[in-house]
C-alpha cells in the first residue's frame, strides 16, 4: 500500500512527457527556450543600437565580429574544460557572464550615446560566454537520451527552441520599433539569468567522475585525433567555415541595412527572421517522424537553400517574398541539423564529445569574425547587391564540393544508435581528416543552445 501511494504522484508528470524525456532533458529544453526568446531579439537589437548611435554598415560589422572573435579564440579551451569540469557548472557560469555583459550593454544604450568600442567590448564578453557554453551544452544534451530516441529527442528539442526563436525575433523587432533596442538587450540579460537558474538544477548525480587526463593540451590533442580521422566530419566543418561566415555577414550586417533602406525598418526584418524560425519548426516536425537512412547525404543537400536569403536580400524581395525564402531555408537547414546531431551522437564517444564539438564550432565560426568585419568594406568596394550575390554563391560552391566526399554520401543510420567504436564510414588515413560544424545553430543562432 505504501509503495503504491508513493508511486501515484509521479503518474501525472509521466503522462505529460515521453518516458525518455527525463528531468534533465526537460530542464535543458526549458532553459534553451528562455535563452532563445531573448537572444534572437538581442541580435537584431545590437545591430540597430549601432545604427541608432550613428554607426555605418562597417560599424555594424565590427560589433558582429567582436561577438564572434572570442568564439574562435576560446572554443577549443571551452571544449576541453567541459570534458574535465561538470558540464552544468560551465553552462551556468557562461550564462552568468552573458547576463552581466548584456545588462551592461543595455544600460549603455538606455543611457544614450554608447561608443563603438564599448559595444564591441561587451559583445565580445557575451561571445566569450558562448564559447564556453556551446561545447558543454551539446555534450549535456546528448547525454540525456539514448541512441534509439536521439532523432526524436533532437527534433523535439530543436522544435521547441526554434519556436522560441520565432517569438524572440518577432517580439524583438516590434520592441525595437516601439521602445528602442536598449530594452530588448535588457530582456536578453534577464533571459540569461533565468536560463542559468534552471540549469543550476540539473541532476548530475548519475554522471561518473571523469578520470584525470594528461592536461589541457593532451585533451585537445585527443579531440583532434577524433576529428581528423573522420573525413565526413572535417569536410563538413570546412564547408560550414565558409557557409557560416557568409550567412552570418548577410544576416548580421546586410540584412538590417536592407531592412532600413527597403523594408521599413527593424519590425519587418524581425518578421522575416521569424519566418526562418517557422521554417525550422516545420523541418523539426518532419524530422520527428522521418529517419533518412543516408544521414549526411540528405543533410548536405538541405544546405543549398541557405543561399536563398542572401539572394532575396540582393534583389531585394518585398517582405512577403523574403519571408517565403526564409521559411524554405529554415526548414531545409533544420533537416540538416537533426541529421547532423544524430550522426555526431552515433559516431563520437561521449567522454570526448565536448572536445569534438569544440573543434566543430571552432571550424564553423573561424571565418565569421573576418567576414562580418569585411562586410562593410566589401559593400563599399563591390556594392551591397553584388556582395549579397557573392554570399549566395559561397553557400552553393562548398556544399557541392562536400558531396564529393564518399563518407558524406555513404554514412548510414545505425539501428541501435551510439557505439564507442569508430563507424564503418571512418577511414584510418590520418591525412584524410579534419573538424566538423555546429550545423544550423551557427549561421542562425550564435547563442547556440
Amino acid at each position: 500500500m505504501s509503495s503504491s501511494r508513493t508511486a501515484a504522484p509521479r503518474t501525472p508528470a509521466n503522462r505529460r512527457r515521453p518516458a525518455w524525456a527525463g528531468r534533465n532533458y526537460s530542464l535543458l529544453t526549458g532553459a534553451a527556450i528562455v535563452t532563445n526568446l531573448g537572444s534572437h531579439g538581442a541580435l537584431i537589437a545590437a545591430a540597430f543600437a549601432v545604427i541608432e548611435a550613428g554607426g555605418s554598415g562597417g560599424d555594424v560589422g565590427l560589433v558582429a565580429a567582436a561577438r564572434t572573435l572570442p568564439l574562435v579564440l576560446f572554443l577549443l579551451i571551452g571544449g576541453a574544460v567541459a570534458d574535465r569540469v561538470p558540464r552544468h557548472r560551465v553552462m551556468v557560469a557562461a550564462n552568468a557572464l552573458n547576463c552581466l555583459s548584456q545588462a551592461a550593454f543595455a544600460a549603455l544604450v538606455l543611457a544614450g550615446e554608447p561608443r563603438l568600442w564599448q559595444m564591441m567590448l561587451l559583445t565580445a564578453l557575451c561571445g566569450t560566454g558562448t564559447a564556453f557554453f556551446n561545447p558543454a551544452a551539446e555534450g549535456m544534451l546528448l547525454s540525456t537520451v539514448s541512441g534509439e530516441h536521439s532523432n526524436r529527442a533532437f527534433a523535439l528539442f530543436r522544435m521547441a527552441v526554434n519556436g522560441a526563436g520565432i517569438g524572440g525575433a518577432a517580439l524583438g523587432g516590434a520592441m525595437i520599433a516601439a521602445m528602442g533596442p536598449g530594452w530588448v538587450l535588457a530582456a536578453d540579460a534577464a533571459a540569461f539569468a533565468a536560463a542559468g537558474a534552471l540549469r543550476a538544477f540539473l541532476d548530475v548525480s548519475h554522471v561518473p567522475d571523469r578520470a584525470p587526463g594528461g592536461g589541457l593540451l593532451s585533451d585537445l590533442r585527443e579531440g583532434w585525433v577524433e576529428v581528423r580521422t573522420r573525413p565526413w566530419l572535417w569536410s563538413i566543418v570546412l564547408q560550414f567555415s565558409v557557409v557560416v561566415a557568409v550567412v552570418g555577414a548577410a544576416d548580421a550586417v546586410y540584412g538590417p541595412l536592407v531592412a532600413r533602406d527597403h523594408l521599413g525598418g527593424a519590425a519587418p526584418w524581425g518578421v522575416a527572421l521569424a519566418f526562418f524560425g517557422v521554417g525550422t519548426i516545420a523541418g523539426a516536425v518532419l524530422m520527428v517522424a522521418w529517419k533518412p537512412r543516408r544521414l549526411l547525404l540528405v543533410g548536405t543537400l538541405c544546405v543549398f537553400p541557405l543561399a536563398l536569403p542572401s539572394a532575396g536580400l540582393a534583389v531585394p524581395l518585398p517582405v512577403w517574398g523574403l519571408c517565403v525564402v526564409m521559411f524554405v531555408a529554415g526548414a531545409a537547414i533544420e533537416v540538416f541539423g537533426v541529421n547532423w546531431m544524430t550522426a555526431m551522437h552515433q559516431e563520437i564517444p561521449e567522454e570526448k564529445f565536448s572536445r569534438v564539438t569544440a573543434y566543430d564550432w571552432f571550424g564553423s565560426v573561424s571565418m565569421l569574425p573576418l567576414a562580418t568585419a569585411l562586410a562593410g568594406p566589401a559593400e563599399s568596394v563591390f556594392g551591397r547587391t553584388e556582395a549579397l550575390w557573392g554570399c549566395a554563391a559561397l553557400v552553393v560552391l562548398p556544399t557541392a564540393l562536400v558531396l564529393l566526399v564518399p563518407d558524406v554520401r555513404r554514412m548510414t543510420r545505425r539501428a541501435h544508435g551510439k557505439t564507442l567504436a569508430p563507424a564503418t564510414t571512418v577511414t584510418p588515413d590520418p591525412v584524410a581528416a579534419e573538424p566538423a560544424p555546429a550545423g544550423p545553430a551557427s549561421p542562425t543562432s550564435p547563442a547556440g543552445l
